[in-house]
């Protein structure tokens, strides 16, 4: 047991290290050098943030070093010593062994799934010469199309998470968020964890077994420090600061097709109007065929959370426990309305 917990706190410790995860120092560096662009537009042009409650005030900090302006506009204590974020931290750790220890025995791979789906392609078209690319061509190909097809997949189950209600209730923990934190990222129910999992396994599965079919067995991806060359380049672009206080926008035009990292602050909004705009990770395009899309530009002011229904998320054990509660309910109200519709047609019918 003791080995067991070493182990996945070591592993922990380690994502500071993986690009494939959205806390490694790479990103980092990366989503301060940002802020500090932020930071300096707004202590030269005194901007206000639509965020309610800023929590950098330009008056009582104007006569500290920069270096201690920076610091509090960047960490506020407000903000990272909260009850929200603490029990961020908290989710970031047991979420992890509760991943090591049970998912394993229920998880779906990816090697079956290309297997079976370049078979099923073979089925259906029969044997086909490889295309013949250049060994760079080929990279390419297959980087950006598993880039694609992983992004939409990614909005797809997150646009299901919202509108199907007993979803809902397990994607509601990620929402019950009062601040924002980089930390905010991995505040997500187990079962929710474990749906995202199996979307991954079925993506992979599915693009590689599609290119093994058309381009033969020699497939590798343009990465770089192991991740995906276009999810390296999104996460560079400051996406530790899609879950922050500091608002950065890319301006109307970008943001038609990147969704930026005020973008997703406002899909944190606690106005029910927007719980269901900007569900894409990266691209924008998905947000647009779907109606989804907000650009900041157009926000105001904001306010983060699920406004009073916070109250079932405010302890550890609400965050794991309620969402089966609630889901239940909702599940049980959906066939008792269902049986009360049959039973008054058939009440009809027979009268």
């Amino acid at each position: 047991m003791f080995e067991f917990f070493t182990a996945n706190l070591n592993e922990l410790f380690n994502y500071l290290f993986d690009a494939n995860k959205r806390i490694y120092w790479g990103y980092i560096v990366s989503s301060i050098t940002l802020a500090a662009i932020v930071f300096w537009r707004v202590a030269k042009q005194k901007q206000q943030s639509p965020l309610a409650e800023p929590h950098y005030d330009q008056e009582v900090m104007q006569n500290k070093p920069v270096w201690r302006r920076f610091w509090h506009f960047l960490f506020p204590a407000s903000i990272y010593f909260s009850q929200s974020a603490r029990n961020d931290y908290a989710l970031f750790v047991v979420n992890k062994l509760i991943k090591a220890s049970l998912f394993p025995l229920v998880i779906i791979t990816m090697v079956p799934i290309a297997l079976g789906f370049s078979s099923t392609l073979e089925a259906i078209f029969g044997v086909m010469e490889h295309i013949q690319l250049s060994a760079t061509s080929t990279m390419l190909v297959f980087t950006i199309l598993l880039f694609i097809v992983d992004d939409f997949t990614r909005f797809l189950l997150h646009y299901i998470l919202h509108k199907v209600p007993f979803l809902w209730e397990f994607h509601k923990v990620h929402h019950s968020a009062k601040v924002l934190t980089p930390f905010t990222i991995y505040r997500s129910h187990p079962v929710e964890s474990y749906l995202y999992a199996c979307r991954m396994a079925l993506t992979q599965g599915t693009v590689v077994g599609f290119c093994y079919y058309f381009f033969g067995p020699t497939l590798k991806m343009m990465d770089i420090v192991g991740a995906n060359l276009f999810v390296f380049a999104f996460n560079i672009m400051g996406a530790n600061l899609r879950h922050s206080h500091i608002w950065l926008s890319w301006g109307d035009k970008v943001e038609n097709w990147f969704i930026s990292p005020a973008q997703h602050q406002v899909h944190h909004s606690d106005s029910p109007k927007l719980f269901d705009v900007n569900l894409g990770s990266a691209l924008a395009i998905w947000d647009r065929m779907f109606g989804t899309l907000v650009k900041a530009s157009v926000v105001t002011k904001l306010s983060i959370g699920i406004g009073e229904q916070y109250a079932e998320h405010k302890t550890l054990r609400g965050i794991y426990l309620q969402p089966f509660v609630k889901s239940g309910q909702v599940l049980m109200n959906s066939l008792s309305s269902l049986f009360s519709k049959k039973g008054n047609s058939q009440r009809n019918s027979e009268s």
